[in-house]
């Protein structure tokens, strides 16, 4: 009696064990993000452990149970694939979770997801902030900004920047209109030089489609919980330079006058 319950468990543990492996997928399926917005490029890819022939993987996507988009993706020899998908389109109107569904041979399946925003429901803010210049008044920043807000903007007069203060819920830009009375990077031609764009201390490039006789418009990239833009020029607020620059004029003329006193030389 003992050896047949013996033999049961064993019998069922190696049946179970067999269902097991049975029911793990030879594929895996994934997206180069877990966030689109209309017009993204959606890239798809994933391996397979065990190739069978020529067999395709057959891609679908789905939204709220509806296909979206369907293709067949043939394997690389070391069983990778990958696939892009342009989130445009009359079937791309829909916002919310899309299911991206691998098959491949019989029963094996993978899925991934990810959230998709059309246009019609990309916030985008344009407006001004009027900017504290500390006692000396106030100037405007007329700014664009999609996929965060602008919770301030202060003027760092050490570094000659102007800090943007963002809460970015999501990848976007911002697009800044910076008057030249204020703000601006020149060369000592007085011809236009790069900024400095610094997010969270780390240096980044910007886009500067727009060249006005008084401003300069720029487009920074951000990512999600990004947080602090600094855009450092050559000045910030013309009086705060002039203000350094009269204080170094005295300073050195002063070290002059008492470097020739002590020395006995006539002024």
């Amino acid at each position: 009696m003992g050896l047949r319950i013996f033999y049961g468990l064993i019998l069922l543990l190696a049946i179970s064990t067999g269902t097991v492996f049975a029911q793990e997928s030879l594929i895996s399926v994934q997206t180069d993000d877990n966030h689109y917005d209309e017009g993204d490029t959606i890239v798809v890819s994933g391996n397979i452990t065990t190739i069978v022939g020529t067999t395709p993987i057959t891609l679908q996507l789905f939204s709220e149970g509806n296909m979206v988009d369907i293709a067949q993706i043939t394997v690389a020899q070391d069983g990778s694939y990958s696939h892009t998908i342009i989130a445009e389109g009359p079937l791309w109107k829909k916002s919310g979770e899309y299911t991206v569904r691998a098959s491949y041979g019989e029963g094996n399946i993978a899925e991934t997801e990810f959230s998709y925003s059309p246009k019609s429901e990309i916030i985008t803010t344009s407006t001004n902030f009027e900017v504290d210049a500390g006692s000396h008044g106030t100037f405007d920043v007329e700014y664009t900004i999609f996929g965060g807000t602008v919770k301030n903007i202060v003027v760092d007069s050490d570094i000659f920047a102007v800090v943007v203060q963002i809460d970015a819920f999501d990848e976007g830009t911002i697009t800044l209109d910076l008057p030249r009375e204020f703000i601006g990077a020149e060369k000592q031609d007085g011809k236009d030089d790069t900024f400095i764009v610094l997010i969270d201390g780390i240096e980044v490039g910007y886009q500067e489609s727009v060249v006005l006789a008084d401003s300069r418009v720029i487009t920074i990239n951000f990512e999600a919980g990004d947080s602090d833009i600094e855009i450092i020029g050559t000045y910030v607020v013309p009086e705060f330079g002039s203000i350094v620059m009269v204080i170094l004029v005295v300073g050195i003329m002063t070290t002059v006058l008492i470097s020739r006193n002590r020395l006995g030389i006539k002024i």
